[in-house]
């Protein structure tokens, strides 16, 4: 259970000490044309260009202008709804996980899951990162929704707010995608030998 606001409990970030520590974005994939059901891989790759060890990364994912409850949703501005947050893209099961390097994100599904969610349904946390160390996430996620969303990321060294992710120039590490996905069935032709080819 989540107990907030207890007066006589300790802090929960009061052991997370308040530092800056450098991170690189190394790779930031995510197709900008999806088709529904068709499965589609978010990557993002983390670099520690520091000096010291980063507490625990986080990475937290949001789509359209309000973080919603849960990553690949966005909030409804229907009224009356008992659930105003609709969901865009399905995150597959026991994903994000952790591509080694020299891995293809063909073999992930076999793969153990990583990124722990935090009780916001939003952030997913990596743990520990040594210095000069990279971390490959990638999210696996099919498109249930048509048109057109902005996913964001925003990168934190720690989970309570103390631990700062920042660029070389001091600036929080963030990016975002705009990915359009189409309700249109995919074009198909049939070549001499019988194969059947998907167009784009």
């Amino acid at each position: 259970m989540l107990v907030a606001g207890c007066g006589s409990d300790p802090r929960q970030d009061e052991n997370e000490e308040e530092a800056d520590y450098p991170v690189e974005v190394t790779v930031a994939e995510f197709p900008a044309r999806q088709r529904l059901a068709e499965e589609i891989d978010l990557e993002l790759a983390f670099q520690n260009s520091g000096t010291e060890t980063i507490p625990d990364l986080t990475v937290t994912i949001y789509t359209g202008d309000e973080k919603a409850d849960g990553a690949f949703n966005v909030r409804s501005q229907q009224q009356g709804l008992a659930d105003p947050n609709r969901p865009v893209w399905i995150l597959e099961n026991d994903y994000p996980k952790i591509l080694e390097d020299g891995a293809s994100t063909k073999d992930l599904d076999s793969a153990p899951t990583a990124g722990a969610e935090s009780s916001s349904t939003n952030t997913y946390t990596f743990g520990e990162l040594p210095p000069g160390e990279t971390i490959h996430t990638v999210f696996r996620v099919t498109p249930v929704k048509g048109g057109t969303y902005t996913v964001h990321y925003e990168v934190a060294a720690g989970l309570d707010g103390n631990a700062r992710a920042t660029t070389d120039d001091g600036a929080p590490v963030e990016g975002e995608f705009v990915a359009t996905i189409s309700t249109k069935p995919p074009q198909a032709r049939v070549t001499e030998s019988g194969e059947v080819v998907q167009g784009k």
